[in-house]
């Protein structure tokens, strides 16, 4: 499936295939997806921001079409970050305003840190700090996201156990995080996610993902404790997901940004697929903000 009247690319910009959808024209936009999703995620809501912006919608590596790297390593948000500035430099665009949800986020958290300059704006969906929820960690988030340590765990055990019926498990994780029902996803998303996440190469990427969060993300998040996002951030949260259950999770961004706005979202999660109205009316409003600030 590819993002309607969008077209296909692949590239390989940082040295790992990249496969993305692109469309519209405009201030230059790029889309990130999260876990257990691909591209494909932004269906209901890229056409509409590509009326007035140019949206890349890539796959992350581990996900869907992208290239999946043995080394777990490969998968910090550095890398994945590296990938997205790569990519859009190969593109043309030096500047462009950057939105993720879940590990996407992370990717475009890491993104501002690392390359302030290329964001005329940043929007995170329903995460707080890689840092913040690692360095105190407790037993109510550990509940809610007994994921991010079992997929961590050293491969094959995760993959393996995972790979003997895919769909359980990652059914379980688009229903938990929120109380959402499969019948809240469209059923031809379903459909795709489910053929992407039955390929034993993708099962091990995203582990990988959250292998090198334990092993090299919460380091680099640690090196750089104190650094602020520069570029205006949007923090949008599902109202009813585990995050806002367990944190204020706008408090938790305050420290982290210079210019900062927040907004919850009906639903949980996974609110880009349940709530892509909601979702789309909020981002638009923000984007539009920055585009009048920087034509």
């Amino acid at each position: 499936m590819t993002v309607p009247g969008f077209t296909d690319h692949r590239s390989a910009p940082n040295g790992v295939e990249i496969a993305f959808s692109q469309g519209g024209s405009g201030p230059a936009l790029l889309l990130l997806h999260g876990f257990p999703q691909t591209r494909a995620m932004w269906t209901d809501i890229a056409p509409e921001l590509a009326k007035t912006h140019r949206v890349i919608c890539p796959d992350l590596r581990g996900y869907g079409q992208s290239g999946k790297p043995q080394d777990v390593a490969a998968y910090a948000f550095r890398e994945m970050a590296r990938d997205m500035t790569a990519l859009m430099s190969e593109l043309g665009h030096p500047t462009f305003d950057l939105v993720g949800h879940d590990r996407g986020a992370r990717v475009a958290h890491r993104l501002a840190l690392d390359a302030p300059d290329r964001l005329r704006s940043v929007t995170l969906m329903d995460i707080i700090p890689t840092h913040t929820l690692l360095a105190d960690l407790r037993a109510d988030v550990a509940q809610a996201y007994y994921h991010w340590f079992f997929l961590a765990q050293p491969e094959p055990f995760p993959d393996t156990m995972i790979g003997h019926d895919p769909d359980a498990f990652y059914h379980a994780c688009l229903l938990g995080w929120g109380g959402a029902k499969l019948t809240d996803f469209d059923a031809s998303l379903l459909d795709h996610y489910r053929l992407a996440w039955r390929d034993p190469d993708t099962i091990r990427g995203m582990c990988n993902d959250y292998r090198a969060a334990l092993s090299h993300d919460f380091a680099d998040d640690t090196a750089d404790l104190g650094a602020r996002i520069a570029c205006p951030t949007l923090i949008l949260y599902g109202a009813d997901g585990a995050m806002a259950r367990a944190y204020d999770v706008p408090a938790t961004w305050v420290p982290k940004c210079t210019r900062m706005q927040s907004a919850t979202i009906p639903g949980g999660h996974f609110f880009p697929d349940t709530a892509p109205d909601a979702t789309l009316s909020d981002l638009t409003a923000f984007l539009q903000a920055q585009t009048f600030i920087f034509p």
